[in-house]
């Protein structure tokens, strides 16, 4: 196993590639958009559009780069990914017309599969981290900075060039700082594959057992409480500022809206201080609830400003808590053996459903009112409540049986 320091190294290492990896490939689009939509001849609704359809066609790859990630080793996908990510953001910036311009932004969210979260937090495991759940946080922790550096790099860098000028700049910035640090990546991982065993981490602490019934019921509702976060988050966080406008808040709804970064940074910073020895099971449950609680906060107490702030702080610690369980709830549940599949599958269900939420949320708040919209979410997000507590109490039964089988008792299975 690497020492610590060349650990260290590379989770920060890791972290810079994701800052720059959602800032070029996600970030960095809302404030381009515009400029995009008026060169092409296109309403603003229409360039959205194209990006959420690439994002559809990006879930429905996410388990395959999974895979790949699994067979072939995360820091290799993810260097090849660096050289993708370059290629197709060239690419769009280079497309002469509205069709190679549609083409191309496939191209950009197909890469993301390789070089984003999911095959971050494969790679963490896979380069022999001894406590990977610690180091997934640490990891959501740097990589929050994403938005809060590159929305003003990017509108500063667009001020002076053309958004198809950002774009190559953006594309030699995949290429000539992630390439390299994802190569370095892609060795680490090889010589820990190589150790001998006694030398390797230790696995991640296990779970109570399942059997192969629970264990599938168990990944189902995991998929479906992704699902269900995914949808609620991509619905309120493409629409907040002229949601909490339409809900009486006015221009006050563009400051609110500015809790929502840090309250992020906040929940991840706090669960690597106090999370330690929190289940990941239960941190779901509290990520899910504070969604809930946060819109819950908002419907009963709007027009009223300081509600609007419980409703930012809350749904931004949520938010923040649910980027860190994308990562470390499947490694808790079923262990490293096939992890980065089961993370394909979870990523795709979460971006399937955040493709297609802001037009859900636009339709519903065009065919009624606001706030019926808005209960309309609560449900969903408390049906991601019901999901989580229900892999808890399968986890709880099985850690029973595991203790009848072993001569033990319930008690003791549930104080271990």
């Amino acid at each position: 196993m690497p020492d610590r320091s060349v650990l260290r190294k590379a989770i920060w290492a890791l972290g810079l590639t994701q800052i720059v990896g959602y800032g070029t490939l996600y970030y960095s689009f809302s404030i381009l958009a515009p400029a995009m939509a008026r060169e092409f001849g296109l309403r603003e609704g229409w360039v959205f559009g194209a990006l959420s359809a690439s994002l559809f066609a990006g879930s429905l790859f996410a388990p395959t780069a999974g895979r790949w990630a699994d067979r072939f080793g995360a820091g290799r996908i993810m260097t090849v990914g660096s050289v993708a990510a370059a290629i197709a953001l060239a690419l769009c910036a280079l497309s002469p017309g509205r069709v190679s311009f549609v083409l191309a932004l496939l191209a950009m969210e197909l890469a993301s599969s390789f070089v984003l979260y999911s095959a971050a937090f494969v790679a963490i495991v896979q380069i022999g981290v001894p406590r990977p759940q610690r180091s997934i946080t640490h990891l959501t922790l740097i990589a929050g900075f994403a938005s809060t550096l590159f929305w003003p790099l990017t509108s500063a860098l667009h001020a002076q060039l053309t958004w198809r000028e950002v774009y190559l700049l953006f594309a030699a910035l995949n290429l000539g700082l992630c390439l390299p640090i994802h190569a370095w990546l892609m060795r680490l991982s090889r010589r820990h594959a190589t150790a001998a065993p006694q030398e390797r981490g230790p696995a991640p602490e296990a779970g109570a057992p399942l059997d192969p019934r629970r264990g599938r019921a168990a990944f189902l509702l995991m998929l479906a409480g992704f699902a269900t976060e995914g949808f609620v988050l991509s619905a309120i966080l493409i629409h907040m500022v002229p949601l909490t406008a339409a809900l009486g808040l006015g221009t006050a709804g563009l400051f609110v809206s500015t809790l929502f970064g840090p309250a992020q940074v906040a929940s991840r910073l706090i669960n690597m201080l106090f999370g330690a020895r929190l289940q990941q099971t239960h941190l779901a449950v509290i990520a899910a609830s504070l969604l809930t609680a946060g819109l819950c906060a908002l419907l009963l107490t709007t027009p009223w400003l300081p509600g609007a702030f419980v409703f930012v702080f809350l749904f931004g610690l949520g938010s923040g808590l649910t980027s860190i369980i994308g990562g470390t709830l499947p490694l808790e549940l079923f262990g490293r053996e096939g992890y980065g599949a089961r993370l394909g599958w979870a990523s795709a269900a979460r971006q399937f459903t955040s493709a297609f939420a802001p037009f859900a949320l636009a339709f519903m708040m065009a065919r009624t009112s606001v706030a019926n919209s808005l209960w309309v979410l609560v449900v969903v997000a408390a049906s991601g409540v019901i999901a989580f507590l229900a892999i808890a109490l399968l986890r709880r039964r099985g850690g029973r049986r595991a203790a009848f089988v072993m001569g033990g008792s319930p008690g003791e299975a549930t104080r271990s």
